[in-house]
C-alpha cells in the first residue's frame, strides 16, 4: 500500500517532545530501575555531572542528594546558575556554559542536553539558583513550563537546587535501588578528593582517589597477591593488582569522573601499557591474557571536550588529550611505563609476585587448550542436534539502540522455554533451555566449564570464554519456576556464575525473572499477583468471589499471558553483590557441606504458604 509523502508528512518537533519521543538518544534504556544502567539513574547523574563540574572549577565543595520515594533532588554550593539564564539554561537544547573550554576545561557534560533531558523526562521539574543574595526559581511538567518566578532576595549559600520526579509515562512502574546510586557517589569521590557528598544524611568522602576505590571494590575477589600500585601523573591516574582469583579482568574506568562502564580509548591504552611494561621488564614476550589474567584496576584520565560514544557517555571514543595535542594512547603509556618501571625496579617482591602469576596463568593456559578444543568441537556437535539457544537478532556489540534492552533468558525444562520462545520479542530476547538441574560447581575448577555440556554451551551462547567484553546480552536473566526446585536451580546456576564469571555479576548483568504465583479474575478483569499481599488486595478489589489461579510452574502460563510478564512490564530482581560479602565466604555458606551455622539458618527463615510451599529467603 503507498502512503501520500506531501508537506503535510514534514513535522517539526519541539525540544521536548523530541526528547520525550526519542528518549532512548539520551538517557539509554528505560527499565524500570532494576538495572544500573536504567534511565532513572542517567537522570540522576546528569544533575550531578553539572555540581562535580563546578567543584572541578573549584567552587562547592559539599553536594547534598536526597531521594524520597519517587523524587530527587540534587543541591550543590556552587557558583548557581546566572540568575537571567536559568530558564535557558535547563529548557534549551545547545545552551550552556560548556561551550566555553575557559569556563568548564574538561566537564563531563559538554552538549548543553543534560539537564533538559532531565526537564523533559521527569512529571515534575524543579530549579532554583542563589546568587549573589538573590534567586531565581522556574518550574516545569513534562518540559512545559507552569511557574517562571522573578528574581527576589535570598539568604541561601549561592548554589543550584534541582528537583525532580521521573515521569511515569515514561519509565512506568519505577523504583529507585539505593545499592545503585551509592555506587556511583562513592566513585564520584573517589575521583574528586576533597568532594563530600551527603545522600540522605550519610556521608561520603574519600582520601586517597583510586587507591581507595579499588580498596573498596577488591573485596570479594579473594586476597590479592602484591600491594596495590598506585600512578597518579598529571592528567593520568590508576590503581591496580592481581587477585588470587585465576579469571578475567576487571576494569573501574573514568573519563572527567565519568564512569565509562565500555571502556574506550584510554582503557584500551592502559590495558596496553601494563602488557609492553611488564614485557620490557622482564625481557620476556609473555602472552597478553598470561599478563592481564585476574587484574583489576581502576584508571582515569582527563580530556578537553571528550567525545563519547553516544549521549550516556559510557564508551570514550576521543583519540587526543585535547585538539591538536599528544594522542592518549601515546600519554597513557608513557605515564606507566615509566612509572611502573621504576615501581617495580625498587619494589622486587612485587616484581617476583607478578612474574610467579604469569607462569601460573600459562602453565594453565596451556593446560587448558586441549580441554578447550574439544569443548569447541562439541558445541559444534550439539547445535546440530540441540536447539538450546533460541537466539535474537541484535546483541550487546551491535550499533543499536535497542542493544541495551538485549536479554537471555536461562530457563528450565521444554515446557517454559516454549512458553517464553513463542512470547517473547524476536529482536531483543533470547532464551536458552536447560536439561535438568545443572551440576553444582562450588570448588571445582574452570575445567568443568568445559567439559560439562549444559556449562560449556551455556558460556558459549553468552560468548564469555574470553572476556566479559564479547558479551552478547546486556541481560542475563534466571528464568525458574517458584517452587524448590526452581529455587534451587537458581542456586546452582548463581553459584556457576559466581565460581567462574563474578564480574558479570558486578557488572550488573545478572537478574532473577519475576513471575506471578497467583491469577485472580471475573468476566470483567484479570490481575496477576506476585505475592500473598497482593492476591489478598485483588481479591478485595474483584470482589464477589472471583476465580483464583495458583500458578505452579513457568509451563503452566500460557505464551499469550507471559508476554505480559517479559515486555515492558517486566519485574527483574537484581543480583546485586554486597561489597561487605566475599564471593568465597557466599558459596561456602550456601553450596559447601552442610553445616551447622546453615542448618541454623535455614530454620531461622522458612515458612509454610497456604500450599505448604516451602521457602527459603537467600539473601
Amino acid at each position: 500500500m503507498s502512503v501520500d509523502y506531501t508537506e503535510d508528512s514534514i513535522r517539526s518537533l519541539d525540544w521536548k517532545e523530541h526528547i520525550r519521543m526519542r528518549p532512548g538518544m539520551y538517557i539509554g534504556k528505560l527499565g524500570d530501575g532494576s538495572s544500573h544502567d536504567d534511565g532513572i539513574y542517567v537522570l540522576v547523574k546528569e544533575v550531578i555531572d553539572n555540581s562535580i563540574d563546578e567543584f572541578v572549577m573549584g567552587h562547592g565543595k559539599t553536594i547534598e542528594v536526597s531521594v524520597t520515594e519517587k523524587q530527587v533532588a540534587i543541591r550543590d554550593y556552587g557558583r548557581g546558575m546566572p540568575l537571567g539564564k536559568v530558564n535557558e539554561c535547563v529548557s534549551k537544547i545547545n545552551t550552556g556554559a560548556k561551550y566555553d573550554s575557559k569556563v568548564f576545561k574538561k566537564a563531563v557534560g559538554l552538549n548543553g542536553v543534560g539537564s533538559k533531558a532531565v526537564n523533559a523526562l521527569s512529571s515534575h521539574f524543579r530549579a532554583q539558583s542563589f546568587r549573589e543574595g538573590k534567586t531565581k526559581l522556574v518550574e516545569y511538567q513534562r518540559g512545559v513550563c507552569v511557574n517562571d518566578a522573578p528574581i527576589c532576595d535570598s539568604d541561601e549559600k549561592e548554589g543550584t537546587l534541582i528537583t525532580f520526579t521521573p515521569d511515569s509515562e515514561i519509565f512506568g512502574n519505577y523504583h529507585f535501588l539505593y545499592e545503585y546510586i551509592e555506587e556511583m557517589l562513592w566513585n564520584y569521590v573517589f575521583l574528586n578528593n576533597g568532594l563530600t557528598i551527603v545522600f540522605n544524611g550519610q556521608k561520603f568522602h574519600a582520601k586517597n582517589g583510586l587507591y581507595d576505590l579499588l580498596e573498596r571494590n577488591i573485596n570479594g575477589n579473594g586476597p590479592v597477591l602484591y600491594p596495590i600500585i598506585h600512578i597518579k601523573e598529571g592528567d593520568f591516574e590508576c590503581a591496580f593488582s592481581h587477585s588470587s582469583r585465576t579469571y578475567g579482568e576487571e576494569y573501574f574506568s573514568f573519563v572527567n569522573g565519568q564512569h565509562t562502564t565500555s571502556g574506550g580509548t584510554h582503557q584500551n591504552a592502559f590495558r596496553e601499557a601494563i602488557v609492553k611494561t611488564i614485557r620490557e621488564f622482564f625481557n620476556k614476550d609473555f602472552e597478553t591474557s598470561d599478563i592481564r589474567s585476574s587484574i583489576i584496576a581502576a584508571i582515569s584520565i582527563k580530556v578537553q571536550e571528550p567525545v563519547f560514544e553516544s549521549q550516556t557517555k559510557t564508551k570514550l571514543g576521543s583519540q587526543h588529550l585535547e585538539q591538536g595535542g599528544q594522542s592518549i594512547r601515546n600519554y597513557v603509556n608513557d605515564v606507566v611505563k615509566r612509572n611502573l618501571d621504576n615501581y617495580l625496579h625498587i619494589n622486587t617482591e612485587t616484581a617476583e609476585a607478578i612474574y610467579r602469576k604469569i607462569l601460573q596463568s600459562e602453565k594453565e593456559r596451556k593446560d587448558m587448550a586441549g580441554i578447550k578444543k574439544l569443548a569447541r568441537e562439541s558445541i559444534k556437535k550439539a547445535s546440530l542436534h540441540n536447539k538450546k539457544l533460541r537466539d535474537c537478532r541484535i546483541h550487546l556489540n551491535s550499533n543499536s539502540e535497542e542493544r541495551l534492552n538485549t536479554t537471555l533468558f536461562i530457563t528450565e525444562g521444554d515446557s517454559a522455554s516454549g512458553s517464553i520462545t513463542k512470547s517473547r520479542d524476536v529482536k531483543t530476547q533470547a532464551v536458552f533451555s536447560l536439561k535438568g538441574k545443572p551440576l553444582n560447581s562450588f570448588g571445582l575448577s574452570k575445567k568443568i566449564v568445559y567439559q560439562n555440556e549444559e556449562f560449556n554451551l551455556l558460556q558459549a551462547a553468552l560468548n564469555i570464554d574470553e572476556s566479559l567484553e564479547n558479551l552478547r546480552y546486556n541481560n542475563v536473566v534466571i528464568a525458574t519456576d517458584a517452587d524448590v526446585d526452581g529455587m534451587h536451580i537458581r542456586l546452582l546456576l548463581l553459584t556457576f556464575f559466581l565460581q567462574f564469571y563474578p564480574d558479570l555479576v558486578k557488572a550488573g548483568h545478572l537478574y532473577i525473572l519475576q513471575t506471578p504465583l497467583f491469577r485472580v479474575r471475573n468476566k470483567k478483569q484479570t490481575l496477576y499477583c506476585y505475592s500473598e499481599e497482593e492476591r489478598l488486595a485483588a481479591i478485595e478489589k474483584l470482589k464477589p468471589s472471583p476465580e483464583i489461579t495458583r500458578f505452579k510452574g513457568l509451563g503452566e502460563i500460557s505464551p499469550g499471558e507471559f508476554k505480559h510478564f517479559i515486555g515492558t512490564n517486566m519485574r527483574l530482581d537484581p543480583v546485586i553483590l554486597r561489597r561487605e560479602s566475599s564471593v568465597a565466604e557466599t558459596l561456602s555458606f550456601y553450596m559447601g557441606k552442610n553445616t551447622p551455622d546453615r542448618q541454623r539458618f535455614i530454620i531461622d527463615n522458612l515458612r509454610f504458604e497456604e500450599d505448604v510451599l516451602l521457602e527459603v529467603k537467600v539473601a
